[in-house]
């Protein structure tokens, strides 16, 4: 195992100690995930219903810039709805095709927020909106990542700011030799998906 594969099994190590940190908040706050539903106590939502800000409070202590930049937010969500259209149905078409594992949309886009009483319904709407469009840019993100190990799996010789979950598995930049002779190789090495 090369020091590459040997940091990204310490990563994956550690992503698993974060979800059990995670998971131990349920237990902290009174709730409990089953399947894709979240249920409180009942005497927790009803003291969080006791936080609710109403909507009158809520708009009269917005700034103003806040509540003009509003449009602006939500004008971004017809692009963002063409965007998972169009990934979505590459995705479906031409995964198949290259026979690349599919990516499930629903480990990518979470929205929970609603199950939360003590936000009131423009918090819900923003808290709805923020996981659509934070899930879908994962979801396009994972869909580009198996992409580019089928098409053109090559390391960057420049420093990005983020990895993508694949990149582990590319060739080096400049291996022109490795590139020809592994090809093949890398754009089937989906394995560790199954795995998950």
């Amino acid at each position: 195992m090369n020091r590459l594969q040997e940091l990204v099994e310490q990563i994956k190590k550690l992503e698993k100690e974060l979800y059990a940190e995670l998971q131990k908040k349920q237990d902290e706050f009174y709730y409990q995930v089953k399947g894709r539903k979240v249920y409180f106590e009942a005497a927790t939502r009803q003291y969080h219903k006791t936080l609710v800000l109403k909507l009158h409070t809520y708009l009269r202590e917005a700034r103003l810039l806040n509540i003009l930049t509003v449009p602006l937010i939500w004008g971004c969500l017809l692009p963002a709805l063409f965007l998972d259209l169009m990934v979505t149905v590459f995705h479906s078409l031409c995964f198949r095709v290259y026979k690349i594992p599919l990516v499930r949309r629903g480990d990518y886009i979470v929205i929970d927020h609603q199950a939360l009483t003590y936000l009131n319904l423009i918090e819900k709407l923003n808290c709805i909106y923020c996981g659509y469009f934070n899930g879908l840019i994962g979801y396009v993100q994972e869909i580009a990542a198996r992409t580019e190990q089928f098409w053109c799996p090559i390391k960057h010789a420049r420093k990005m700011a983020g990895l993508h979950s694949r990149y582990q598995k590319f060739l080096e930049y400049g291996d022109a030799e490795g590139f020809r002779s592994r090809l093949g190789e890398v754009r089937r090495d989906f394995q560790d998906l199954n795995e998950k």
